[in-house]
């Protein structure tokens, strides 16, 4: 069964379920983040994350926003608690990308827009991108408020967990038999109990200050299986925001 971060419960779905949370991770502190977005209905329920990329943009998971209409979302940035601080932003357009296939989860990634500029400050900036390869074995970093045990609530603090990136074949192999991976995709883990979860989606994977990924599916929750995530297509984002 895979998970959907955009739904508090879960649903069948041929095995597979989008990610919603993080598990085994810490406490991220205040200001280490300054890029991560909590996505909420109407500005109230958090539901996925995001990541700022300029000052009128956010990037996140396709699934997140799938027959969302802008009025819906309120982004929220600049803090690292659920139910207090940060400025809201309300949103204007968004933007998925079009060969996104929700019944094998492919090409996961969107661009929320906002209605007014985002204010940097020093608990609010963009991230930048980096679309270089991922090698096995590197260190990646997630931050998320996805809940931390499963079943379970979300946290109020923002949490972070150091992953270690896992080769494409290696991820096909433990997938096998839930869901198939591409190479648009890419996969990490630490082991089992550790991992990403309900409320996660969209989020940003991190590889030494610059997004590579962005939080799309895996078995829920803290497996021991690999979560996958979608590699960053700057080519597609520059056509989009530019």
């Amino acid at each position: 069964m895979l998970f959907s971060a955009a739904s508090s419960a879960l649903s069948d779905k041929d095995g597979k379920e989008e990610w919603d949370r993080i598990v085994g991770g810490t406490k991220a502190p205040n200001g280490s983040a300054p890029y991560q977005v909590s996505l909420r209905y109407f500005g109230t329920r958090h539901f996925c994350g995001a990541s700022i990329i300029t000052t009128r943009v956010i990037l996140t998971a396709a699934h997140c926003v799938d027959r969302m209409k802008p009025h819906y979302l309120i982004a929220v940035v600049g803090t690292n608690q659920l139910n207090s601080g940060g400025t809201l932003y309300p949103i204007r357009k968004i933007v998925r990308h079009e060969d996104y296939d929700n019944q094998v989860i492919k090409n996961d990634i969107a661009l929320v827009f906002t209605l007014m500029e985002i204010r940097f400050g020093p608990n609010v900036d963009a991230i930048e991108l980096n679309n270089e390869p991922v090698m096995p074995g590197e260190k990646l970093l997630l931050t998320g408020w996805g809940t931390t045990s499963y079943p379970g609530k979300a946290p109020n603090d923002l949490m972070r967990l150091e992953l270690n990136a896992v080769s494409f074949e290696d991820c096909q192999e433990a997938h096998k038999d839930i869901n198939q991976v591409f190479e648009t995709q890419i996969c990490a883990l630490t082991k089992e109990g550790e991992g990403a979860c309900h409320g996660d989606s969209g989020g940003p994977l991190v590889r030494e200050g610059r997004q590579v990924g962005v939080v799309s599916w895996g078995l829920p929750c803290a497996k021991g299986k690999p979560d996958v995530y979608t590699k960053v297509m700057l080519g597609w984002l520059v056509a989009k925001v530019y």
